[in-house]
């Protein structure tokens, strides 16, 4: 059997080594099926046969509206725009008569989820809605090339139109279309006509950032459940107001492997997903498996990949109902590439992707009322659990700062959660709750599962190895406060329902124009955002390193802010609105000072400092952590709307650094800048320049004496003789930090921790760098405490050398400051808690003094 597959796939190779990719139409078709000539194939709209080519978002959205026009069966929507501007498309193909009555079908299937209304639903006559959701990951393009041969397949199939009466598929065809656009650019333009596989051709090695994730380099299949980008979010709408069944999730893995379809690792299951998933993933498993038979491929399941953070496509589905599939094809990168398999062409990756679509299908009509029922009961029973649950609410926010409690609240909104917004002000066991500062969620209500998963912190697992992180609590990642509620305190707290679309918060100005000046606390969100337009206009902005009073009632913390119009000429009118606006926008309460004889310190005060606009630097290109830069980038450009520049490597040993006072080096090694862009680094530094760096960077930076970090070496000892072969994988694995949450303690009155009211923070870490701290006391503003765990796994030796580590380094250079962070403050766009200790040092690192960073 093998050997026939190898022979056919190497005279697939011979083919496709010719002028052009020699595969017709009928190589992707399942034979049975015969098909309506007036619906158009993908040829006939691309010019080209599908694998001939990469596809391009644009040529896509180009044939699904040529699709929709010609079928009745398809309805084309664009449901949202990428950050380049590219439409979001989502296909609805069914029978016409379904086509006819969509918002019905939504409704019907809306009182799944309703306890009260879902036993009279007529399950019988119910039709089953498929997810069909192609290459999220855009270098990975089998996916998102097939999803137009199975558009064509369910519009012009003259056999699939009965059974499309029972199922509503939704397709989107490229979920990510900007990365899409990028790997299809690179291989369409280093293809060569003659091809040869050999994997060291540009072709198939493609530029940094690579084509993977979206604009701003972010792996849009972990933004599930933060939905940060306009992606997620439109599909996140779309997959909560159809409540698909099935959830296909398309993508491909290492050359070397061959095709793998769930259910995955066993033992490596959510512990709030149903045993029950697992058993219908099973079931479905076996269509696949037949489908592939019939074609010959090799293929692999339940020994990789798991179903446990529900960040991910084809977990999130897993708790709320729904059966997630994940389909993992051997990627052939570009058109053709060697493979331990034999030659792997484009083609042949397409068609098996197109396979599984068609196994699916199947699988959907003929497990339709089982996956209906099982929607039905799993309500049912998440709604047993609520009522055994002795915790009914939980209640979050942060008094000092809306921003981020409004973005928790928004992000819960997105999944279709019911939300409270507090009224009045609570205490509870001594935490205080202000009225429209808090929120409340119960779990009294469908989401139960998804809830738990967003909250509760766990700290035991069956299982040691996770494919991505194991911990994400989502309050922890707003710095937030929370806890859990009885039914009493729930009964009796005065709240109102918040409705999807909350507005973010609106700032005010307290007083009038003319006044002495004008102050506003750091502790809020978007205080960053507010001081950087003031400077940006030319006003006068400065921070008190000391608290203070106005008139022995308003009271100031360290970190505060003072605005005056300094030398702009503006009137005391045209400042005035300026302030109202900014305030408007940003959120933030600003102050007016009718003296400067304020308690505590004078508005005249040696302890205020004048700050620099920031000037920033953001190393990228060759070495550098793609998905980190990516996260700088878009904190600062969309947040917090300050330019920066995205500085190459390569460009580094040239640029005149003089341009910029704060240069960023996120994880990554830095082996291309030269000894004399080393040289012109350690003297900008020296002359008063802020180096942020992180991870593998530190060690760069100490390698060069730009800056001091130092590391813990020692490895666990093993003094066991002989271990079993079996177990070394697992043995392995189990010692890796994949993603957990920690607690760490900040220095208050340290500039890094300006903004912060609570020494106590949590911080998320997925490596296994424990950084010494400085001999010097007053360089460490963050460390980690003797008890490190908050939520999630860690090896017991790894968490053992990370107790009283640092998190936080500040180093001195000449007039300069190197901030080494250990931990990613600004992980995957939604640790929203620790995101103001990044931006303190781009705002507050000119302002640390040299004898606490020695």
């Amino acid at each position: 059997m093998i050997k026939r597959i190898l022979s056919f796939c190497f005279v697939l190779v011979s083919l496709t080594s010719t002028a052009q990719v020699d595969v017709d139409l009928e190589y992707y078709l399942k034979p049975g099926y015969s098909y309506n000539p007036d619906i158009p194939t993908p040829e006939s709209v691309l010019g080209f046969q599908i694998g001939e080519w990469h596809v391009s978002h644009d040529q896509i959205y180009m044939y699904m509206k040529e699709l929709a026009e010609a079928s009745e069966r398809v309805k084309l929507e664009v449901i949202g725009r990428t950050y380049e501007q590219r439409p979001l498309m989502m296909l609805t193909i069914s029978h016409p008569d379904n086509l006819a009555k969509l918002n019905a079908i939504k409704f019907q299937r809306s009182q799944l989820r309703d306890p009260a209304e879902s036993r009279n639903v007529d399950i019988e006559n119910m039709p089953a809605v498929v997810y069909m959701g192609y290459s999220v990951h855009g270098n990975e393009p089998s996916g998102v090339n097939a999803s137009l041969l199975a558009a064509y397949h369910f519009a012009a199939a003259n056999e699939v139109e009965d059974d499309l009466k029972n199922i509503v598929i939704i397709m989107e065809p490229g979920i990510n279309p900007d990365g899409i656009n990028r790997f299809a650019s690179w291989v369409n333009s280093n293809r060569s006509i003659h091809m040869n596989g050999d994997p060291m051709n540009r072709e198939l090695n493609e530029a940094w950032p690579r084509g993977r994730t979206n604009h701003y380099w972010f792996d849009l299949n972990r933004d599930w459940l933060p939905v940060q980008h306009p992606e997620s979010r439109s599909r996140i709408t779309k997959i909560q107001e159809w409540k698909p069944n099935l959830v296909l999730d398309f993508h491909e893995m290492g050359t070397n492997s061959t095709f793998f379809f769930q259910p995955g690792i066993p033992s490596r299951n959510h512990p709030l997903t149903p045993r029950k998933n697992f058993e219908l993933t099973e079931k479905i498993a076996q269509y696949h498996a037949k489908y592939l038979d019939e074609i010959g491929s090799l293929y692999f399941t339940q020994e990789n990949y798991d179903d446990f953070y529900y960040g991910k496509g084809s977990t999130y589905p897993d708790v709320q109902g729904q059966v997630g599939i994940l389909f993992e094809q051997a990627s052939s990168r570009g058109h053709l590439q060697e493979s331990v398999n034999g030659p792997l062409s484009f083609a042949f990756t397409i068609r098996n992707q197109f396979t599984a679509s068609l196994s699916s299908f199947e699988a959907a009509v003929a497990m339709r009322q089982e996956l209906n029922n099982y929607m039905r009961d799993f309500y049912l029973d998440a709604k047993k659990d609520a009522d055994a649950d002795i915790n009914k609410a939980y209640i979050f926010g942060v008094n000092e700062d809306i921003g981020r409690t409004y973005h928790l609240a928004d992000m819960i909104l997105q999944h279709e959660i019911k939300l409270y917004g507090l009224k009045e002000d609570i205490t509870i066991n001594g935490t205080n709750f202000k009225a429209n500062k808090a929120f409340i969620v119960p779990l009294n209500q469908p989401q139960y599962r998804l809830i738990k998963g967003m909250f509760e912190t766990r700290t035991e697992f069956q299982d040691s190895l996770f494919y991505d992180v194991s911990a994400w609590t989502l309050p922890m990642a707003f710095d937030m406060q929370f806890m859990t509620l009885n039914s009493k305190i729930l009964n009796l707290a005065n709240v109102e329902e918040v409705q999807k679309g909350l507005s973010k918060p609106k700032g005010k100005v307290n007083g009038a124009a003319g006044a002495y000046g004008y102050a506003f606390e750091w502790s809020e969100y978007y205080a960053p955002k507010a001081a950087y337009e003031l400077m940006k206009k030319g006003y006068n902005v400065r921070v008190s390193h000391e608290p203070f009073e106005i008139n022995s009632e308003l009271k100031f913390s360290r970190g505060t802010i003072l605005v005056d119009q300094g030398r702009t000429g503006a009137s005391d009118q045209e400042f005035f609105e300026d302030l109202q606006a900014i305030a408007q926008e940003t959120g933030i309460t600003i102050q007016s000072v009718d003296t400067g004889y304020t308690g505590g310190i004078n508005m005249g005060s040696p302890s205020i400092d004048v700050l620099e606009i920031p000037e920033v630097a953001l190393l990228v290109d060759n070495g550098v952590s793609s998905s980190e830069a990516g996260e700088i980038w878009h904190l600062l450009d969309q947040r917090f709307e300050m330019p920066i520049t995205l500085l190459p490597t390569d460009n580094f040993n040239y640029a005149d650094l003089g341009r910029y006072n704060v240069i960023i080096f996120p994880n990554g090694s830095y082996s291309d800048i030269s000894a004399s862009g080393v040289e012109a680094l350690s003297n900008w530094v020296r002359d008063g320049g802020t180096v942020i760096a992180r991870g593998r960077a530190l060690s760069w930076l100490n390698q060069n004496k730009i800056g001091k970090f130092t590391f813990k070496t020692n490895t666990e000892e093993d003094s066991t003789l002989q271990k079993s072969y079996a177990d070394l994988s697992n043995d392995q694995g189990a010692k890796v930090t994949g993603g957990a949450i920690f607690n760490v303690k900040l220095d208050l009155t340290h500039p890094l921790g300006y903004g912060y009211t609570h020494q106590e923070l949590y911080t998320f870490r997925n490596s296994n760098q424990f950084m010494e701290p400085s001999d010097n006391p007053f360089a460490n503003p963050l460390v980690y405490t003797d008890k490190p765990l908050a939520s999630g796994y860690v090896y017991p030796f790894n968490l053992e050398q990370m107790k009283n580590t640092a998190m936080i380094r500040v180093s001195a250079h000449g007039r300069g400051k190197v901030i080494g962070f250990v931990d990613n403050p600004n992980f995957r766009a939604f640790w929203f808690g620790t995101n103001k200790l990044f931006l303190n040092g781009i705002f507050f690192g000119q302002t640390i003094s040299g004898s606490s960073a020695r």
